[in-house]
């Protein structure tokens, strides 16, 4: 629809002869890049170019990259995040296509509005807008257009309905029974992506929905950037599957960039073993530290892991912890608590979060599905849904999520305790020491802890 929508604007502004120009944004560059510019690329294919009466548009000339350049205006792209661009546009008719506007920046937004004001009911000069959005949590621009705020009345809103979208064919039913399935009917992920319904997740999860999506749009980024090298240590969390209907997961760690989430079905212990060996490189030489979960059969993993001399960090989800929250006010029922805990505080936007996570629905789901409550005591203490209630909500295991806590909470591991193999005289192996005790002493450690 929205390329549609700029090929019909610069089309008929053309044909007319009228000064026009065509702004498209969106939250993230990578929405012009892959999405809109290629999708208007397809269409501009598609035209009945005999009806306009002219020839195709020149992929030389006129239709390029991310430009429209005919003789009486152009369209292009622009970043969101450059108010000043936006603001410089100017023409006799003008048309702001507005791409994934559930988080564009308020400075844009303005930028857009000012177009407006020369704007004439009928004739020349002429503005448009079109804003495009799956819905979000209920903040921001584009939700207070929808609830009609004072002053915003000035634009027409349409919500797709589910119904209408399975009626159309766009949207399978059993597509949408299982994702209600998977991520939970009351879930803030099912009530955006599917029902397209404004709904936070902040008041209940642990984990808000906007933040972890935040964080997979700086991973589209760095990817989209060709993967360049990332600071930080190298930590693998594995979280190993405990019956036939989980999974082994394991999340590569580097620095605030969860690169990659490796799964595995049906493996017994050993398998995982030498997948984490193999993951390590020769000798441990590359510096990767894994955190395995300690409970069940992980500790067979753990216990082997051990035995093969690797500097393991064993995870027990249920076990105490003195750890504090960031502003050292509420403390922790239990580590897997505390672990979660942990990377909401490196999600929260009030910090400039660095941590970037894979477009994984599970990965998603899983962090952002666990409610949270607070118990009395000294001090107060933050406790997270019980895993077992989790389950039974969900109809599978949080493997994924369980796995990215357990590699951010290893500086918490090694700076309290190390248990690690030791040499023939009874010392900790340097190997151990320098993958275990040195972990807790970086930037990023400090940085966590905030």
């Amino acid at each position: 629809m929205s390329a549609i929508t700029v090929l019909w604007f610069a089309t008929t502004r053309e044909a007319a002869g009228v000064d026009w120009k065509v702004v498209t944004t969106a939250s993230a560059w990578r929405a012009l890049v892959t999405y809109l510019w290629p999708e208007i690329h397809k269409w501009a294919r598609r035209i009945q170019w005999e009806v306009l009466g002219r020839e195709p548009f020149s992929e030389l000339t006129e239709l390029l990259t991310l430009n429209l350049k005919l003789y009486h205006g152009a369209a292009s792209a622009v970043a969101s995040n450059r108010s000043e661009l936006i603001e410089g546009a100017h023409a006799d008719s003008l048309l702001y296509l507005i791409d994934e506007a559930k988080v564009v920046p308020n400075a844009t937004w303005d930028a857009i509005e000012g177009a407006f004001s020369g704007g004439r009911p009928e004739g020349l000069p002429e503005a448009f807008a079109l804003a495009v959005s799956t819905p979000g949590p209920p903040a921001g621009r584009f939700y207070d257009i929808h609830r009609r705020s004072p002053g915003l009345e000035d634009w027409h809103t349409r919500h797709v309905t589910l119904t209408e979208a399975m009626t159309a064919g766009r949207i399978s039913p059993d597509w949408a029974e299982q994702r209600r399935r998977q991520w939970g009917a009351d879930s803030a992920l099912f009530h955006n992506r599917v029902l397209g319904e404004f709904h936070a997740s902040d008041e209940d999860s642990a984990i808000p929905l906007s933040w972890v999506e935040a964080a997979v749009d700086r991973w589209h980024g760095w990817n989209d950037a060709g993967r360049p090298p990332v600071e930080g240590r190298r930590i693998i969390g594995v979280d190993v599957a405990r019956t036939g209907s989980d999974s082994t997961v394991l999340a590569h760690r580097h620095g605030p960039l969860i690169s990659e989430l490796e799964t595995h079905d049906l493996e017994d212990t050993m398998q995982t073993t030498a997948r984490v060996q193999a993951a390590l490189g020769v000798d441990g030489a590359d510096g990767l530290v894994p955190v395995v979960d300690s409970i069940g059969v992980g500790s067979g993993v753990v216990d082997r892991l051990r035995e093969l001399r690797v500097p393991v960090l064993a995870y027990t989800g249920a076990a105490k912890t003195k750890a504090r929250s960031r502003e050292k006010e509420f403390g922790f029922t239990n580590v897997r608590t505390a672990a979660y805990w942990r990377v909401r505080e490196l999600l929260d936007p009030a910090f400039d979060p660095e941590l970037m996570l894979p477009p994984d629905d599970l990965l998603i789901s899983d962090l952002t599905a666990p409610t949270w409550s607070i118990t009395t005591g000294v001090p107060p203490r933050i406790q997270l849904e019980k895993k077992e209630d989790l389950v039974a909500r969900l109809g599978r295991s949080p493997d994924r999520g369980d796995a990215v806590a357990m590699s951010f909470w290893a500086e918490s591991l090694a700076s309290s305790t190390v248990r690690s193999p030791t040499n023939a005289t009874g010392r900790s192996s340097a190997a151990a020491s320098r993958y275990g005790r040195s972990i807790g002493g970086g930037g990023r450690a400090r940085t966590m802890g905030r």
